[in-house]
């Protein structure tokens, strides 16, 4: 009995240690798949099967039956692989966009000093609220926005000199992340009014199109993968840069040829997590969008109609929804734990 509750070394947990442990890891697994179980048995029930109580398992507690998924791959095909073809396109494309661009963005933040002045930062943006005003007052955009920018520079050349406090690395990526802590529902409105008058002023529609929400999608996931990113850049020996600075590397060459290649398990990481946003996201999707470029979380939201939440065809919805991320997870695997891991600990 002493050798159950004794450790074998410092590294080994005891019998009744590693007992304890699988019981808990066993039953923390039945909570996170229980769900999915649930899932797959509601997806083969009928509405009658349902409503009467529950009941666990097929072929002991009831008979399974395809109704739900027929209805949802036959009857409404349609209405199923257009919204679930948007949240692949949109998903997909809006991750791989806000990855490359919050990459080169991260790489900079860490390696490259940056000192903007704040008062050129107020004046530029006292000149984007008059050029905004401008334009409402009917003046063309594009005879407005090239003498912003020409005021701009000639502002920055001459009185930009006497501006003197300015922001450095760690508050241009702090302030990047306080934009994604803003919660959508505060700038929802705003991009619905902007979106609906460039359409209006250049007849670029970008209201219930996939343009639209991959646009919206980067501009709220490309601060979360600079964050990631940045920690995971400063993890990366700078010795190795310098060795191919010497040799004659210039930095884009550093960073295609060296940094991107030994940040493939954060880059992953980073993607699947921005990719998992983008697939759930729903509050812009709801705004934004309508018939045409709908994606799945509004389809399965739709399924509480006016006879209440129809269980069945939501649980073929969700399971054809979340089943390639989770099959993309599965494959990634290796490089997301890599990925979550390196970096987190500094020395």
């Amino acid at each position: 009995m002493y050798k159950f509750f004794r450790r074998p070394s410092v590294f080994r947990p005891s019998r009744f240690q590693a007992l304890l442990s699988y019981l808990v890891l066993g039953a923390w697994t039945f909570v996170v798949l229980f769900p999915l179980y649930w899932l797959l048995v509601t997806s083969v029930k009928l509405p009658s099967q349902v409503t009467q109580g529950p009941v666990y398992l097929p072929f002991v507690d009831y008979v399974p039956s395809i109704h739900a998924w027929q209805y949802i791959f036959i009857d409404v095909r349609n209405d199923t692989f257009r919204p679930y073809t948007n949240t692949v396109i949109v998903g997909l494309i809006s991750s791989v966009i806000a990855l490359a661009l919050g990459a080169a963005a991260a790489y900079a933040l860490v390696r490259f000093p940056y000192r903007p002045k704040l008062g050129l930062i107020g004046l530029f943006l006292l000149l984007i609220g008059l050029s905004v005003a401008a334009i409402a007052f009917g003046l063309p955009w594009y005879l407005v926005a090239p003498a912003a920018l020409a005021l701009f520079i000639l502002a920055a050349l001459t009185i930009g000199k006497r501006f003197k406090r300015s922001l450095g690395n760690r508050d241009i990526a702090f302030w990047m992340i306080s934009q994604r802590i803003l919660p959508p529902v505060a700038v929802i409105i705003p991009v619905y009014v902007l979106f609906q008058q460039v359409g209006n002023t250049t007849g670029f529609k970008l209201l219930d199109t996939r343009t639209g929400l991959i646009i919206v999608y980067v501009a709220t996931n490309l601060p979360i993968v600079v964050w990631l990113l940045r920690d995971y850049f400063q993890s990366i020996p700078v010795e190795l840069e310098e060795c191919a600075q010497i040799d004659g590397a210039s930095y884009l060459r550093i960073f295609w040829s060296i940094v991107l290649p030994l940040a493939v398990p954060g880059l992953v990481a980073t993607f699947l997590f921005i990719l998992v946003f983008a697939w759930n996201e729903y509050l812009f999707a709801l705004f934004l969008s309508s018939s045409q470029a709908q994606t799945m979380p509004l389809t399965v939201a739709a399924q509480n109609a006016t006879r209440g939440p129809q269980w069945w065809y939501m649980s073929v919805l969700i399971l054809i929804m979340i089943a390639p991320v989770i099959l993309m997870a599965i494959v990634l695997e290796r490089f997301i734990a890599r990925g979550l891991l390196i970096g987190a600990v500094k020395g």
